[in-house]
C-alpha cells in the first residue's frame, strides 16, 4: 500500500509523542458550542444522542459533519469541539455522535458501546439522511470512532455512498489485537491503566442506573484484554476475545469501501501502529496520509508554520472544505 507523507512539525516545547497525545486531549479548555440533542431510539430499546451545531445560515443543501468520538470520549470531547467551533463559521453543520451511553446519552441505553457498534453510527446517518436527505455528509471518526466509522462503510459497501459522501478516519485502531497488546507495552501501561478507570468507572455507573443488571464489582486494576474477556465479549455476544477484535477490526473491511476515503496515521503514535495497512491492496479510493510525528491524535503543530497550533484541526477543515 502506497501511502502520501504529510509533513508535521510539532511545537517545539510538545514535541514527545506522550506530550503531544496527552496534551491535546486533556489540557486545552474549549468553548462549548450551542447544540440541540437529537435522540435516536434503536432497535433493541435503547437510545443515542448526538449533538447538532447548526450555523445560523445554514441551508438543507449544504454540507453535514457527522463525528465520531474515541474510546471514553463524547460530544465533549475537545478534538470534537475544536472540529464544530472551527466549521461554523464556515456555515458547515456538525453533528457529535454520542457512542452508547456517553455524553449527554448517559442513562439512555443498558447495552454499551465496542469497538465494532457500527450499526448505531448507521442509525445516526440514517436519522441526518432522513431529516435533510439532500445535504451531502462527511463521516469522520477519531481514534476507535475510527475503525467503527471504516468499518460501517466497509460493511455498506456499494450502498454507502446514499448516505455518506466520504468518510475520514484520524489515528484509527484498525488491527484491535494488535493494538490491545501495544496499549499494554507502551510506556508502562499508562494508557491501558487511564482508559480501565474510565471504563471501570462507567459500568458501574451503569449498573447502577439499570437495577435489572446484575451487581458487579470490577478490580481497581486490570488489562484492557482481560476487561474485554471478563465483560464486553459476553455483554455483545462474542464468543472470546480473539472472536471480538477480530470481527471488529476495520482492516478487515477496507477493501469494500466505496466512497471516498481518508486515513490518517502518526508513525511514533503510542498506541496505533501506522504499519497496519502495510503491505494491503486497497483500492484507489482509499487514500493513507502518514505524518513521522503527531503521538496519537496529537498533532500540536509549531505554531510559527502556516497550519498553526492545532495542526489536525487545520488540515480536517482544508478536507472538508474541499466539498464546500
Amino acid at each position: 500500500m502506497k501511502f502520501k507523507e504529510l509533513p508535521f512539525e510539532p511545537c517545539p516545547v510538545i514535541s514527545d509523542p506522550h506530550q503531544q497525545t496527552y496534551f491535546s486531549s486533556f489540557m486545552f479548555w474549549v468553548p462549548r458550542p450551542f447544540s440541540e440533542p437529537k435522540v435516536i431510539p434503536v432497535s433493541d430499546g435503547d437510545k443515542i444522542v448526538m449533538e447538532i451545531t447548526t450555523p445560523y445560515q445554514w441551508k438543507p443543501t449544504d454540507l453535514t459533519v457527522l463525528c465520531v468520538h474515541g474510546l471514553c470520549g463524547s460530544h465533549e470531547s475537545s478534538y470534537l469541539l475544536r472540529l464544530t467551533n472551527l466549521m461554523e463559521p464556515s456555515g458547515i453543520r456538525v453533528a457529535r455522535f454520542n457512542m452508547r451511553g456517553c455524553g449527554s446519552g448517559r442513562g439512555l441505553a443498558k447495552q454499551i458501546y465496542h469497538s465494532g457498534r457500527s450499526e448505531d453510527v448507521f442509525d445516526a446517518a440514517k436519522a441526518l439522511k432522513k431529516e435533510n436527505p439532500l445535504s451531502p455528509i462527511i463521516l469522520i471518526g477519531f481514534s476507535l470512532g475510527g475503525n467503527i466509522v471504516l468499518k460501517m462503510m466497509g460493511e455498506l459497501g456499494k450502498m454507502g455512498g446514499a448516505f455518506i459522501d466520504e468518510v475520514i478516519a484520524v489515528s484509527p485502531p484498525m488491527d484491535l489485537l494488535l493494538t490491545a497488546s501495544r496499549i499494554s507495552a507502551v510506556a508502562g501501561g499508562i494508557y491501558e491503566r487511564y482508559f480501565y478507570k474510565r471504563l471501570r468507572n462507567d459500568v458501574h455507573a451503569l449498573h447502577k442506573r439499570f437495577k435489572d443488571l446484575p451487581r458487579i464489582q470490577l478490580p481497581n486494576s486490570m488489562r484492557l484484554w482481560d476487561f474485554d474477556a471478563l465483560y464486553t465479549v459476553p455483554r455483545s455476544g462474542f464468543v472470546n476475545v480473539e472472536d471480538y477484535y477480530t470481527r471488529c477490526s476495520a482492516i478487515h473491511y477496507l477493501n469494500d469501501i466505496e466512497v471516498p476515503c481518508k486515513i490518517l496515521l502518526s508513525g511514533d503514535d503510542p498506541i496505533v501502529s501506522h504499519e497496519s495497512v502495510d503491505g494491503l491492496h486497497l483500492p484507489s479510493n482509499i487514500e493513507v496520509y502518514k505524518t513521522k510525528r503527531g503521538g496519537h491524535m496529537g498533532y500540536l503543530g509549531d505554531p510559527r508554520l502556516p497550519r498553526g497550533f492545532y495542526w489536525l484541526d487545520s488540515v480536517l477543515a482544508e478536507w472538508i472544505l474541499y466539498h464546500t
